[in-house]
């Protein structure tokens, strides 16, 4: 898993009436028709597939993430209760390859939100109208904000600075690119040592080849 410590870039905001869009369901984000592969490449293409798309199967021109200025977005601006719906992990995955590694929004769906962190995307949770005052910018003339993990921090392109929570434990592993698998391998010289111990003291556990 790549390491998340600092980043610069796009900002798109996804609206709804001039307000960033809330219960943005994991259905929304890639549809079912996309979940066919277990791999994490490609998934792009079904990226909020109904919102980019019209009837016809040409690109909707008003789609934020089909305008040139967000063509290569890093970081997405949303509403409330983002990723709720369904658990699939393909949502995360279809984010990370359209290059969107951090997520702003007021709040996440918790599997969602734990599935973030799982793959090395960002959620930052900041207040309504903190996610208001980002969208606005993002949608003005300077669309390029930086995230700065370490502090906790996101600045907006005016120059005005947000803090944000995040569990210690998380962003430690997140500066670290490590997930879960890569968290337990960290003890992988205990774990041997533990195995060892248990082959001495019950040998019946073991089995014959």
């Amino acid at each position: 898993m790549k390491a998340f410590t600092q980043l610069t870039g796009t900002a798109a905001p996804l609206l709804e009436k001039g307000k960033p869009m809330s219960n943005v369901d994991t259905d929304m984000i890639i549809p079912k028709q996309f979940l066919k592969t277990t791999e994490r490449t490609g998934l792009s293409k079904g990226l909020f597939h109904e919102l980019k798309t019209r009837s016809d199967g040409s690109p909707n021109p008003d789609f934020v993430l089909n305008r040139p200025e967000y063509a290569k977005a890093s970081i997405l601006i949303a509403g409330e209760n983002f990723g709720c719906g369904s658990s699939r992990e393909h949502a995360p995955w279809a984010l990370l390859d359209q290059g969107i590694t951090c997520v702003i929004a007021p709040s996440f769906a918790d599997i969602f939100h734990n599935n973030c962190y799982k793959n090395g995307i960002l959620p930052v949770r900041l207040p309504v109208d903190a996610c208001q005052k980002l969208a606005e910018q993002a949608g003005g003339s300077n669309h390029v904000f930086m995230v700065d993990l370490a502090s906790q921090t996101v600045t907006a392109p005016d120059g005005e600075v947000f803090e944000f929570d995040v569990d210690a434990g998380r962003k430690a592993n997140l500066m670290a690119g490590l997930d879960e698998i890569g968290t337990s391998m960290m003890a992988e010289g205990d774990i041997d040592a533990f195995e060892a111990r248990r082959r001495v003291s019950m040998p019946w556990l073991e089995t014959s080849a």
